[in-house]
């Protein structure tokens, strides 16, 4: 599971060899340094840079570019070396940026061999420093953890070094610039901007949405919806993010990162991937040429990534990104015509001969007018990028996988149990109210990362047809139970398994789908004796599946024990349950997910109120979704409040009890 770092937020560390990748919208360098105990850096050779980009256990890129992947083995780290700081700097040479302030907020990840990204962090809140030590990697106890720091230095690269006690930083900082320079013909350049052709710059680091309990981390509730959304990037959109991991529409060039090498002791790190041959990922289908005049057309599937799914899941993701930043650009042009012409209108008032007559009326017409010609400027240039979305939505929307579709897409009039797991999974639409036409679908990796809150209280923007509970509540189960059908839907025959917690029973009709077709793993549970049951069953499931991860002992759980992902929907809380089962529940959001137990709670926020401050820590592990569409998520990446809508069956469709049929019958298969 991906922990979404803050500043000054830590993690710990459970494998020695790591990636850290970092991406930038503009090129920029990298550099990892040792430090002792109180953060100081003994000499230079405690430096790994660009123009010495090897030292014992580190190695990173040899120039500046958009993206870095630098290797570390922390088994190699010296003894005496207490710290490993990553340190970014933008080039002091060259028409590139001077401050972290005019360029996007850098993305770091920290990752293990394969990919999967363990801790990550965009940093924020920078302004007039060109230099930055992003986050630390340091010992405690006999372990390692990571800490995003963030902390930024106006001087740059000599100013950061000599905080961190360097003798030779101004030296060690002119020298760094001179190896940058001697490179900078091969550096990587930042994405193009979008153009009036229809071409697209994709971002590297992916936004995470959240919700409002938690702040959504995610990258298109908290976690990131896409994660934005999800998770926790979103994640994605959904888990910023989609906090979601972080992608590229173009792969870097060979010279942008440091290249693999065979790990000698105290050397090169070899952190090329396990099971895939040094390559870039094959090349995206590309549009037919457009006509002069026109704009290029788009094609579903045009991003890089290693199959189809990847593709497809890296184009939402950037239909996501551009949407958020052609509407935070809009946002902004119009807020500066705003703050433009209420400056020029209290000029004009503050000149007592400018208040009467012909001379302050006409400045007053003048300053509407720059105000209305700004306006106008920014308006057209949303609407050409939202015409350019709406296109590309046209096309990859039909071509979505059954993971990625709307539930009245066709794709699911020839669904199949798919064989393997896919990435991601929609669990809704995203969309602003300057693109109202426009929806990106909110995708959360899988597994989950954590568990779902289904809200089935009243919501700020609920429409007034949904205003009573009992009609809020009967849709929340169904948006639970569309979920959970989709979940059994994408996952291989026999992976995913569905509880069902429903103590007064009040959820007999919109749990029919599940219940008739057979895919539960048992009747929904009724009364006080049937949520304990349940719930000492996960519960131990958890400890058991927790005990033989953490004892490297996997092979030894019992025989017949289910090893499939198991997922309980909770209707109706707080009914049927005491403080021992509310625990219990706290306990399963919290520790079940890293080890195969999902919670999907259907509740109402208010009506649980008299648990007090206990059920705090439980909502804000959750992902808060709704049944009806609501602005609660939010993206740290641009601070927009995104429209969720949940994604549910159209209504008089059987597509659901079709696709659960065939789940139950694959199971059977199987069995």
């Amino acid at each position: 599971m991906t922990a979404e770092l803050v500043r000054g937020q830590n993690h710990a560390l459970s494998q020695a060899r790591l990636e850290i990748r970092i991406s930038a919208g503009t090129p920029i360098v990298a550099a990892a340094a040792f430090s002792d105990e109180s953060g100081r850096i003994h000499g230079v050779e405690w430096v790994a840079h660009p123009g010495a980009p090897t030292q014992p256990g580190l190695e990173v890129s040899r120039q500046a570019a958009a993206d870095h992947r630098l290797a570390v083995d922390l088994d190699a780290v010296p003894e005496a070396a207490h710290r490993v700081g990553v340190l970014l700097a933008l080039p002091a040479a060259g028409a590139s940026p001077v401050r972290f302030g005019a360029v996007a907020a850098p993305f770091v990840a920290v990752t293990g061999l394969d990919g999967a990204e363990i801790a990550s962090y965009t940093i924020t809140g920078l302004e007039a420093e060109s230099a930055v030590v992003a986050l630390e990697l340091y010992r405690r106890q006999g372990a390692w953890k990571v800490r995003a720091v963030g902390q930024g230095y106006a001087g740059g690269l000599a100013e950061l070094l000599t905080d961190q006690g360097l003798p030779q930083a101004h030296q060690l900082a002119d020298s760094i610039d001179d190896a940058v320079a001697q490179g900078v013909a091969r550096s990587v350049q930042a994405p193009p901007p979008r153009t009036a052709d229809g071409d697209r710059s994709r971002q590297a680091a992916a936004p995470a949405l959240g919700p409002d309990q938690g702040g959504i981390a995610p990258q298109p509730g908290q976690a990131s919806p896409m994660p934005p959304y999800g998770g926790h990037t979103p994640g994605g959109p959904g888990q910023p993010a989609p906090r979601q991991p972080s992608y590229s529409g173009a792969a870097p060039e060979p010279d942008a990162v440091t290249q693999p090498s065979p790990p000698t002791a105290g050397g090169p790190v070899d952190y090329s991937h396990p099971r895939r041959q040094n390559a870039a990922p094959p090349p995206p289908p590309t549009a037919p040429p457009a006509a002069p005049g026109q704009s290029a057309q788009p094609v579903a599937g045009d991003a890089t990534g290693w199959s189809m799914d990847e593709r497809l899941y890296n184009q939402v993701w950037g239909m996501f990104e551009d949407l958020a930043r052609s509407t935070a650009a809009y946002r902004s042009a119009v807020d500066f015509a705003e703050s433009r012409m209420d400056k020029e209108l209290e000029q004009v008032l503050s000149d007592p001969r400018g208040r009467i007559g012909g001379q302050g009326d006409a400045a007053r017409e003048a300053a509407r007018a720059r105000h209305a010609q700004l306006v106008a400027q920014a308006s057209q240039a949303l609407d050409r990028d939202l015409a350019q979305l709406t296109a590309e939505a046209e096309v990859v929307e039909p071509a979505l996988p059954p993971a990625y579709a709307r539930w009245d897409s066709p794709v699911w009039h020839n669904y199949r149990v798919p064989m393997e797991i896919p990435m991601a999974l929609r669990l809704g639409d995203l969309h602003l109210p300057e693109a109202d036409r426009i929806r990106i679908p909110m995708l959360v990796r899988l597994p989950l990362e954590r568990g779902l809150w289904i809200d089935s209280g009243r919501t700020g923007s609920s429409d007034g047809s949904f205003a009573d509970s009992h009609t809020l509540g009967r849709l929340a189960l169904e948006t639970a139970v569309a979920h959970a059908a989709r979940l059994l839907a994408v996952y291989p025959a026999g992976e995913f398994t569905v509880h069902v917690i429903d103590p007064a029973g009040s959820g007999a009709q919109p749990l029919a789908p599940l219940v008739q077709t057979g895919v539960l793993a048992a009747p929904p549970a009724l009364g006080a004796a049937g949520v304990t049951d349940v719930l000492t069953r996960l519960i131990q499931q958890v400890d058991l599946v927790q005990m033989a991860v953490r004892g490297g002992a996997a092979d030894s759980l019992p025989p017949g024990f289910d090893t499939s992902q198991q997922l309980l929907i909770v209707n109706d809380f707080p009914h049927g349950f005491d403080d021992r089962a509310v625990n219990q529940l706290r306990y399963l959001a919290d520790e079940g997910p890293a080890f195969g137990v999902h919670l999907m709670m259907v509740a109402d926020r208010e009506e649980s109120s008299g648990y007090g401050p206990l059920l705090d820590p439980l909502w804000r592990s959750l992902l808060r979704l709704t049944p009806v569409p609501d602005d609660h998520l939010a993206d740290p990446w641009v601070g927009h409040a995104w429209t969720y809508e949940p994604s549910l069956v159209p209504p008089g469709s059987q597509v659901l009890q079709q696709v659960l049929a065939q789940v139950a019958v694959a199971r059977t298969k199987g069995a």
